[in-house]
């Protein structure tokens, strides 16, 4: 039978491990985000991703306008709200429940910074909002991918029940790909500004679940 000491050492290797890949995910997909920014600063919009960008265009437009809410700060704040108190009350998540807010903060923030490294324009195609800011990355997609992607994460790798993990991470993983949508149906995008936005927010996704597994036991201790 092994011994504890050996039980620990196994799992602070694993731990060690998973960090390591956490961080590499991260590495890679800024790689991928800081080369598709200047390759289509430089080569604009690939021609085979027009006809997609076009059939999405103005389609169920309501419906993308409620959308495209879900990374407005008004809807925004109040999550972040009742994720705090919701920190406060449960202990035991207080470390996902606060690391989430941040990976959203910096999501957002990273976004809106590299908008003025990229200064891409807007399509000329708009409905509903005239979207005046930069193109590239889509703070929408970054922060899908930032904060709600993430969640998906957190909830299929939790200890809840097994239909509850899966159901709450499908469910929030075809919600990001909706609000996705309907930047492309309000015309705020190019597709590969969602695609930039998405590789920015996962960079910053996979840095927070390299914190959590580093401080795994140590930060649920603190918790309680």
């Amino acid at each position: 039978m092994p011994s504890k000491t050996s039980l620990q050492a196994a799992s602070s290797a694993s731990r060690i491990r998973l960090v390591a890949l956490y961080l590499i995910a991260a590495l890679l997909a800024f790689a991928a985000f800081i080369a598709l920014g200047r390759d289509v600063v430089a080569s604009g919009e690939p021609g085979a991703f027009v006809p997609l960008e076009q059939s999405a265009f103005d389609h169920s437009t309501l419906v993308a306008w409620w959308l495209t809410w879900a990374c407005y700060p008004a809807v925004l704040i109040p999550i972040c709200i009742v994720l705090s108190i919701l920190a406060w009350r449960f202990p035991a998540w207080r470390a996902r429940l606060l690391l989430s807010l941040v990976s959203l903060l910096v999501s957002w923030r990273a976004a809106d910074l590299f908008q003025h490294v990229f200064e891409r324009a807007r399509p000329l195609q708009w409905v509903v909002k005239h979207e005046t800011s930069f193109s590239y990355p889509s703070s929408h997609a970054a922060i899908v991918a930032g904060f709600y992607l993430l969640w998906a994460a957190l909830l299929y790798t939790s200890d809840l029940p097994a239909r509850t993990r899966a159901a709450g991470s499908v469910l929030l993983a075809l919600f990001a790909i909706a609000v996705c949508w309907s930047r492309l149906a309000l015309g705020a995008h190019y597709l590969t500004d969602l695609i930039g936005g998405v590789l920015l927010g996962s960079a910053v996704a996979c840095v927070t679940l390299a914190v959590l597994a580093a401080g795994r036991g140590r930060l649920s201790a603190a918790a309680e």
